[in-house]
C-alpha cells in the first residue's frame, strides 16, 4: 500500500527519526498519518527477524484453526514481560500466516533505523499520557479496514498479579472490536515471564525455554452490537474479553485462576492508604477505560 505524501505531520517527523514540532505554548501537536505499509520490508522481516527468533526460543502453539484467512482481525494476548513480542510475533506470523501489527510506544519510532522498520511495515506508534494519544485508535482502525492483524494487550502493561493471572484490563481492544466489527481472537501464553522477568534488563536465554501460546474462538460481543459505546458498556465487553484469556490461560497452566482479576487501581489505592497510616478504604470500583485513547480527560497509557 502507498502511504499518502502530503504535509509531513508531527507523528510522521517522529518516526523518521525527525523531533515533534512543538506549539507556542509548548505542547506537542500531533496528527494522524495514512496507515499504510511496505511489502517489501515485510517480506525483509519475514526472511531475517523470523529465523532469529526462533533461535532462543521452543514453542507448542494451538489455535490456528481460529486465525480468519483474510480481513481485519484483533489478537488480544495476555502481557507477561518484554519477551511477549516476539512470541507473539511469531505466533501470528510463522503460525497463524498474519503479519502482526503491534501498538508501540511513540520513543521507539525516534531510533534510527528501528523507527524506520516499524514505519515501513506498517506499526502503529502509541503517543501515551497525552489526551490525543486517541489517534492511535483511529489508525488501528484503518489498518483493520485494510485487513491488517492488529495486536492489542488489553492489559497494557505486564501482569501486576502476584501469580501472574491477567489483571483488570483497559477498553482499546473492546473499543476497537466494537467500533469497527473485527473478530478478537483471544490468545493465552506461558513462559516468556522466564526468559525476561519484568523488572529485569537481563534475558535468561540458556537453557532454551519453552513458550507454549493457544488462540481461541472469537470472544462473542454480540450483546452490545448497536449499543452505544458508553463506559459500562466498553466494561462489559472488556472483561468478556479477558476472561476469554483467563480460561486459555488456566488451561495451559492447569490451574484454577482467580475470583476476581488484579486491579492495580485498587491495590494502588489500598497501598497509599496504608502508606498515609490510616484504615484501608473499602476499594471503589475502577474504570478499566482509565488512561485509554480517545478519552482526553485521562492521563494513563494507551492500549498496548
Amino acid at each position: 500500500m502507498n502511504q499518502q505524501t502530503d504535509a509531513m505531520s508531527t507523528a510522521d517527523r517522529a518516526n523518521q527519526g525527525e523531533p515533534p514540532q512543538v506549539s507556542p505554548q509548548g505542547h506537542d501537536q500531533p496528527k494522524a498519518r495514512e496507515w499504510g505499509y511496505s511489502r517489501a520490508w515485510r517480506v525483509f522481516t519475514v526472511i531475517i527477524l523470523r529465523p532469529l527468533l526462533r533461535l532462543p526460543i521452543r514453542h507448542e502453539w494451538q489455535g490456528r484453526e481460529h486465525f480468519p484467512k483474510t480481513g481485519g482481525v484483533i489478537l488480544a494476548p495476555n502481557h507477561l514481560s518484554y519477551a511477549d513480542w516476539p512470541t507473539v510475533a511469531l505466533f501470528s506470523d510463522a503460525y497463524g500466516h498474519r503479519f502482526p501489527v503491534f501498538m508501540i510506544k511513540a520513543s521507539m519510532f525516534r531510533i534510527k533505523f528501528i523507527g524506520t522498520l516499524l514505519t515501513k511495515v506498517g506499526e502503529l506508534p502509541v503517543n501515551r499520557g497525552r489526551g490525543d494519544a486517541g489517534l492511535v485508535l483511529k489508525q488501528a482502525e484503518q489498518a483493520l479496514a485494510r485487513g491488517a492483524c492488529v495486536i492489542v494487550y488489553p492489559e497494557g502493561t505486564a501482569s501486576r498479579d502476584p501469580d501472574l493471572w491477567p489483571m483488570v484490563a483497559k477498553t482499546g481492544a473492546a473499543r476497537l472490536a466494537l467500533t469497527t466489527g473485527a473478530p478478537v481472537i483471544p490468545v493465552a501464553h506461558w513462559g516468556a515471564q522466564e526468559i525476561l522477568p519484568y523488572g529485569t534488563a537481563k534475558p535468561h536465554l540458556w537453557p532454551r525455554k519453552t513458550v507454549r501460546m493457544v488462540a481461541g474462538p472469537p470472544v462473542d460481543l454480540s450483546a452490545y452490537a448497536g449499543q452505544r459505546l458508553s463506559a459500562s458498556v466498553l466494561r462489559a465487553a472488556t472483561a468478556d474479553i479477558m476472561a476469554d484469556i483467563t480460561a486459555l490461560l488456566a488451561k495451559i497452566r492447569q490451574e484454577t485462576p482467580p475470583a476476581v482479576p488484579y486491579d492495580p487501581a485498587v491495590a494502588d489505592e489500598l497501598s497509599a492508604d496504608r502508606t498515609d497510616g490510616g484504615a484501608p478504604a473499602p476499594p471503589a470500583a475502577a474504570d478499566p477505560g482509565a488512561g485509554e485513547p480517545g478519552q482526553p480527560e485521562n492521563r494513563g497509557a494507551g492500549p498496548a
